[in-house]
């Protein structure tokens, strides 16, 4: 992982980074980091619900534009799973995977992929400079499959 991937640790580390990153280091903005550095992977809904129970009153366009600019900084990636909410993290730099549980959207951190990896390499590049490669990995996490393998009422209620 690189320096600039490591999340900021204190509040102090939070508005360096932000300063670092040409940004002021306002309330929302700390909050947002603060947050997303000890629940990676959030989405804005749950960023801007924590950012007002930190901060009092701060609008939902407020946490949305804080999430821009910073991702536009680079102090936060975002991610977009096909079917569910974008999601932020402020693991960024150095071009790790993701698991997507289908089921509740529940998302996990992958390392790059080592050894030999053919889908990494495209086929043609059709004259694009390849710099990364977003690899999403998809299945159902250990709570949905848990859930799923369940009974559920109506089940007894067909076994009587």
């Amino acid at each position: 992982m690189t320096p600039d991937a490591v999340p900021a640790k204190t509040p102090g580390d939070v508005r360096e980074r932000l300063r670092g990153a040409g940004l002021r280091a306002t309330g929302p903005r700390i909050a947002t980091l603060r947050w997303l550095r000890d629940h990676p992977h959030s989405t804005a809904d749950q960023v801007a619900s924590a950012v007002r129970q930190d901060l009092g009153s701060v609008s939902t366009q407020a946490v949305y534009d804080v999430l821009n600019a910073c991702t536009e900084a680079g102090l936060l990636r975002r991610i977009e799973p096909a079917g569910h909410p974008a999601r932020f993290e402020t693991r960024t730099a150095d071009n790790h995977h993701h698991l997507v549980c289908r089921q509740c959207g529940r998302t996990e951190d992958v390392d790059c992929v080592h050894g030999a990896a053919p889908c990494l390499t495209p086929s043609t590049t059709a004259g694009f400079e390849v710099d990364e490669a977003e690899i999403v990995f998809w299945g159902r996490c250990p709570d949905c499959r848990s859930s799923a393998d369940e009974p559920t009422d109506h089940h007894e209620e067909a076994r009587s």
